[in-house]
């Protein structure tokens, strides 16, 4: 019988804008969120056959705040591994040859962490999981019974939810493309060596061309959860792929299924700055966000400052 490793790879920091991180301050709202929403949802997952696989940059190694995390993890009786070479999946922020190379150098600084933890199994399961986000309480059990059954490389969700974990409303989200809540299956030879897990890949450049570099299989249900704070990259609960917002019977049962019953809406510091973006018009945030990461736009570093202050 074929064994299996699973992981659950979450980049915390290192991918996008300015180095992929923007202080302390920032990084704390971000594992105040994890912990108060993905850490539940992850205890109740009915399958409990998975790692955790942290992706820090390298700068994070010391930093007081990660290591409590990591205790508060394990105090909680999930397994991770913690690794500081980057994130391992292509950043678009980034010229191709810059892209690649860090690619490759984050691949390969992960893998003595890693393959300690798959040792001789045949496969490794790499699921997206943000530190935001959240999957259904079956979604383990399920992905890996659905990759026992078929012959895809990669499974994935197109709808889910989106939830604004202030306000506690929850709505229907149906992206027009492959959104990032996916699971790649590797062998584990593939997976290992750094060189060929990029050819594996593609490597995609962004998620939603997965299905054109591996072949795809869709998973017909509402299996993923996107987490609104005032904090994310990209999203934002005004979305245009928002559908349908939900009752409160509607979402008793929607947070019930994702393990998060128990869970208060979020309180994070008040930010005067974040409240103003929130209130922006969806195009508006996105032509913001859309100027300060274009490479050809001149004054690129003008809407980089607004939309970074506009963020923080």
């Amino acid at each position: 019988m074929q064994k299996t490793t699973h992981f659950l790879m979450i980049p915390f920091t290192g991918l996008g804008l300015y180095g992929g991180f923007r202080g302390n301050h920032w990084l704390c709202n971000r594992i105040k969120v994890f912990k108060q929403f993905v850490i539940p949802s992850l205890i109740a997952q009915t399958n409990q056959d998975f790692v955790l696989w942290i992706a820090w940059r390298w700068e994070e190694r010391d930093n007081p705040h990660v290591k409590e995390l990591k205790s508060y993890i394990k105090d909680r009786g999930l397994k991770s591994v913690f690794t500081y070479s980057g994130v391992p999946f292509w950043d678009d922020k980034y010229p191709d040859d810059i892209a690649r190379n860090r690619l490759i150098a984050a691949i390969h600084g992960s893998m003595g962490e890693l393959t300690n933890v798959i040792g001789e199994n045949d496969y490794v399961l790499m699921t997206i999981q943000p530190s935001d986000d959240c999957y259904h309480k079956d979604f383990v059990k399920n992905i890996q019974s659905l990759f026992d059954t078929t012959d895809v490389q990669v499974l994935g969700f197109r709808k889910g939810y989106i939830m604004d974990y202030i306000k506690g409303e929850l709505a229907e989200y149906n992206p027009f493309t492959i959104p990032p809540f996916f699971t790649i299956k590797f062998p584990r030879i593939i997976f290992t060596d750094p060189l060929k897990h990029l050819e594996y890949t593609g490597p995609y450049k962004s998620h939603e061309y997965i299905g054109d570099k591996l072949k795809f299989g869709e998973i017909g249900v509402r299996g993923f959860l996107v987490g609104i704070h005032g904090a994310n990259i990209s999203t934002v609960f005004d979305h245009p792929f928002r559908g349908k917002i939900l009752n409160s019977v509607e979402t008793v049962d929607v947070l019930k299924d994702f393990g998060l019953s128990n869970t208060a809406k979020l309180v994070l510091p008040f930010s005067l700055r974040s409240a103003i973006f929130r209130k922006l018009p969806y195009k508006i945030k996105r032509k913001l966000r859309y100027l300060a990461s274009e490479k050809r736009w001149i004054f690129k570093p003008f809407f980089a400052i607004i939309y970074n202050i506009l963020r923080a």
